[in-house]
């Protein structure tokens, strides 16, 4: 069943850790719980990892343990987050049901040792976790320290091959498409000799070839997770208090979800932001890499904390992020001075309502040996306590300063999570010669990236957000709008699109949008359907790049050296439009690579190919020249500073300035504003200055 949605307010800023007492043989949970008040505590989250010690064996439950922490977090005034424990199964559990493994492929099941190793639609799984979480539940849902439930941990990570999940799949195709006549027609089935006479010849996922096949397989999956999900925050609904909040928290590449669905049912959104420190944080030293648990770069940290916003449109929590160095024993990277401090509040003015940390110890055994918390393997406080403490300090006094605070954008970006699984099954970019799983992520992420190397706001949109909201509100409230990589597509969003520029808005339309139908066909007609006459432009073919192609401007668009195309372009055929920019290259260079078009009260531009982050960002540039940071600083900001704001209930606004760098910098101010966390009065042209990693949070006034 799923779980009524409850409207969640956060009021405040929580701040604290994961902890687990459990996981130390010593008893220090008072001196612990001392230390976190210390360093300005406010919440910790608790118990989703260890059902083993909840259940030790089949049937058997010790849930006196927690008691001490609950308790002594009430008494020090330190709310508390109660997690269920479904994502790590006890090994009593694996033995007496091996038939609850996952399976990654049919019949190839995920070895036991980890976590998250479980079909977890399975029935005999499916009865033990009812079990278990009633226990927990029934224990402690009404200790007065618990503001709120985590229901499982990162789910998703698996793609469900097992015969139960198979056969509900079966009767889910059977349920949307009637008959085989049907998905035989809607797949193309005629194709290699596919066609099926009955349900019971449909072949498993694990050699198929068809990308129609593979989207529905996804969607399956996503809902296999959101129904799962859903089912637990059914369970918790017996047992909460009205003001207490149901959530999951995300890690959002996993491959069996589509967060805005599974968050749907939930009261906040809760996500699990790690990324690149030490250099990877310094604007001038940006480095590329795969995109998957962590991210690199000031934009790749922007664009995580503006995916966790995108789920529900509203302010979130951030369960896990970094506290020292994060990820396998080769890969130790502390953070410099100040870049915890930035992160925080990178993740606050995109919407955060709480910053808590992995974790509180940094714990001497197991895979997470060297994830590191506040504290080090030695257990007492030292540099990083002494940071995380300082923010602590600052957020205590921000307070409820920021209730209500909504994200500024100057640019929406919209995000299509279909569109992402097709291109991860049938990628249209290669890396060092093999398939780019992450073709959708360097599509989107090049505008995005754009957007923060031109001293803009990003707010990403799910596709079903905008068309929901129609296209004058979205008119009304993003007057530029990038739609890029939206290769599912249905005539009907499309249609919003073109409206959207047809009503006042900017529309810049980038590759690989429109070109394929909902059920992941590719349109039979000219590109870009249902967009070509808006855009004034259409294209019959296309190229891979082995390597960048240089742009340089054909019109009014103002273009660096660094202006390249990347990856791929679209041979753009000019029928009524202007062309901004063309590439130097004896074939390309008769395409151009950014042409722009008046439609009705807006504008159509189209960017022909994955643009270089100096091209996205004068695009970017171009079609934003009255930033909202303009209204603070009478110098545009740039690289290594980035300007972050939002607004408040009132009409005030609260802004977020960070040196990104070892150099220092300042701004000067073209309005009066007061430092947010100690009152400072700043008058208008007033310059402040920035050390190195320097972050400064102001309020208007």
């Amino acid at each position: 069943m799923d779980a009524p949605e409850q409207s969640y307010q956060p009021s405040g800023l929580l701040f604290g850790a994961a902890y687990y007492a459990e996981y130390h043989g010593d008893d220090r949970v008072s001196k612990d719980l001392d230390l976190m008040v210390g360093a300005g505590f406010s919440v910790i989250r608790v118990g989703e990892s260890v059902w083993s010690t909840w259940e030790p064996r089949d049937g058997e439950f010790e849930l006196d343990w927690l008691a001490p922490v609950l308790d002594g977090a009430h008494d020090r005034g330190i709310k508390v987050i109660l997690g269920t424990p479904t994502y790590a199964v006890p090994p009593w559990l694996q033995t007496a049901h091996p038939e609850i493994a996952a399976e990654r492929r049919s019949g190839e099941r995920v070895p036991w040792g980890a976590r998250q190793e479980i079909d977890y639609s399975h029935p005999a799984f499916l009865f033990h976790a009812e079990r278990v979480v009633r226990a927990v539940l029934g224990r402690y849902a009404t200790h007065p320290a618990v503001i709120g439930f985590q229901v499982d941990n990162e789910p998703g990570l698996e793609l469900l091959h097992n015969h139960g999940a198979f056969t509900r799949f079966v009767r889910r195709l059977k349920q949307q498409y009637g008959d085989v006549e049907t998905l035989n027609r809607e797949w193309g089935l005629t194709y290699w000799s596919h066609r099926i006479n009955d349900w019971s010849e449909l072949w498993r996922p694990d050699g198929n070839s068809f990308p129609q096949y593979d989207l529905a397989w996804r969607r399956y999956q996503a809902d296999v997770t959101r129904e799962f999900i859903s089912w637990q925050a059914g369970i918790v609904a017996e047992f909460r208090r009205p003001d207490q909040f149901v959530t999951t928290c995300l890690q959002y590449p996993r491959r069996g979800l589509q967060d805005d669905q599974l968050f749907a049912g939930l009261d906040v959104v809760a996500g699990n932001p790690y990324y690149g420190m030490q250099d990877h944080l310094d604007a001038g030293k940006e480095r590329q890499q795969p995109n998957y648990w962590t991210t690199t770069g000031v934009a790749g940290l922007l664009r995580q904390a503006d995916r966790m916003y995108s789920s529900k449109q509203a302010r979130y929590l951030v369960t896990e992020t970094n506290a020292q160095s994060i990820g396998p024993a080769d890969n130790n990277f502390p953070p410099y001075p100040g870049q915890l401090k930035q992160a925080a509040y990178a993740f606050i003015s995109r919407g955060a309502a709480m910053i808590e940390y992995w974790h509180w110890h940094t714990i001497p055994y197991g895979t997470e040996t060297y994830w590191g918390g506040v504290l080090p393997h030695s257990l007492v406080p030292g540099r990083v306590y002494d940071e995380v403490s300082e923010i602590g300090a600052e957020l205590k006094a921000l307070a409820t300063t920021l209730d209500g605070f909504e994200p500024d954008a100057d640019v929406a970006i919209l995000w299509s999570n279909e569109s992402r699984f097709a291109f991860q099954y049938m990628p249209p970019f290669s890396v060092d010669g093999q398939p780019d799983e992450e073709s959708y992520e360097r599509i989107v992420d090049a505008f995005h990236r754009g957007v923060v190397d031109a001293g803009r706001q990003a707010r990403v949109l799910h596709v079903e957000q905008a068309t929901a909201m129609g296209a004058a509100e979205l008119a009304r409230r993003f007057p530029v709008l990038v739609a890029a990589g939206v290769y599912i597509a249905s005539d009907e969003d499309l249609d919003v699109l073109r409206e959207y520029a047809e009503m006042g808005g900017h529309l810049v339309v980038g590759v690989r949008t429109a070109y394929a139908d909902k059920e992941a066909r590719a349109r039979v007609a000219v590109a870009p359907d249902r967009l070509r006459e808006a855009a004034g432009v259409r294209y019959e073919e296309y190229s891979n790049l082995e390597r960048d192609v240089t742009v340089v401007t054909r019109g009014e668009l103002e273009l660096t050296i660094d202006s390249t195309a990347q990856l791929w372009i679209d041979g753009l055929i000019v029928e009524d439009c202007e062309v901004l920019a063309g590439y130097e290259h004896p074939r390309f260079g008769d395409f151009p690579a950014v042409s722009t078009r008046a439609c009705g009260r807006g504008r159509v531009t189209v960017v022909g190919c994955v643009p270089s982050s100096g091209l996205a960002a004068a695009v970017i540039r171009w079609a934003t020249p009255s930033p909202v940071s303009a209204s603070l600083t009478h110098d545009e900001a740039s690289l290594p500073l980035t300007v972050a704001s939002g607004s408040l209930p009132g009409g005030r606004r609260c802004w977020f300035v960070s040196n990104w760098g070892w150099d220092a910098r300042e701004i000067r101010l073209a309005r009066p504003v007061t430092n947010a966390v100690t009152g400072e009065s700043y008058d208008a042209g007033v310059t402040l200055p920035f050390g190195k990693w320097a972050t400064l949070a102001l309020l208007d006034g």
